[in-house]
């Protein structure tokens, strides 16, 4: 049986660190293949579409991808009458929800202890001897007229309105920026919520009124311009049907949760029997 001799080649002895590959396309095609994907050229896709619909959460993230400071002035800045258009100063780059829904949430919570709270501080200045009126006692009843009425009016309201200006022609906000505007608008509440624990009649129906006042001009000035862009004039009508809504639900706010009264009113005596 003859042997062969093969000399071996000293890069096989290097490992594969000694093998180096060639590409033997030109350089123009070597320049046309950079920066292609598998889709463009006929195989198979380099990953699923990123494109969500809303009915799913990736849909909403980006609108509470938002930071605490940019909702505190965000809610502030509706206290300030003279502050320029609320949707381009404030709510830019872009509209969020996390904001509006935190803020009516708080509200709903601020009514139903302020007012167990108010309702406690009545019992006891009635019967300051009886010491079972000092203690808190909690109506969940009107937790949940407190959830419907705010969420209602807060998330409801702005919806209806844009859908009824989208089929009246006028698109120039979007449905986010209805509800974000909406529920900013709400801010000043809880902090009359915590002031109309004091057991002064006429001076909680003032504080009420100041809040409606602040509450319903944020709203006006963000609302009307909108109302102002239809073609038809009489769509500009809408802002008196959201002014006698608006107080409406100020009255509501100030029936259903502040009404306590002391059986011996302290202060002078109120206006509406």
């Amino acid at each position: 049986m003859a042997y062969v001799a093969i000399e071996s080649d000293e890069r096989m002895d290097e490992g594969p660190e000694g093998l180096q590959f060639q590409s033997f396309l030109s350089t123009d095609a070597r320049a046309a293949t950079q920066g292609t994907t598998n889709a463009s050229r006929g195989y198979i896709s380099d990953g699923p579409a990123k494109s969500s619909g809303f009915w799913t959460l990736d849909y909403y993230q980006p609108y509470f991808d938002v930071d605490t400071k940019t909702v505190l002035r965000r809610c502030y800045t509706t206290l300030l009458p003279r502050s320029p258009s609320y949707l381009s100063a404030h709510l830019t780059p872009s509209a969020d929800l996390y904001g509006p829904f935190w803020t009516l949430t708080t509200l709903i919570f601020a009514l139903f202890v302020f007012s167990s709270l108010a309702s406690s501080i009545a019992a006891y200045l009635s019967h300051p001897s009886d010491s079972s009126a000092a203690v808190l006692e909690y109506d969940f009843g009107l937790l949940s007229t407190a959830v419907g009425l705010v969420y209602a009016y807060g998330l409801g309201v702005p919806v209806l309105l844009w859908l009824a200006l989208r089929y009246l022609g006028v698109g120039e906000w979007s449905v986010v920026e209805a509800i974000s505007v909406w529920g900013y608008g709400q801010f000043v509440w809880i902090p009359v919520s915590l002031l109309c624990v004091i057991p002064v009649p006429i001076v909680r129906w003032v504080l009420v009124g100041i809040a409606f006042l602040f509450s319903g001009w944020f709203l006006t000035a963000n609302v009307y311009p909108i109302l102002a862009t239809a073609d038809a004039k009489p769509v500009r009508l809408i802002i008196i049907l959201l002014a006698a809504l608006h107080a409406g639900v100020a009255l509501c706010f100030k029936i259903l949760f502040f009404s306590y009264y002391v059986v011996k009113e302290v202060g002078p005596q109120d206006p509406l029997p």
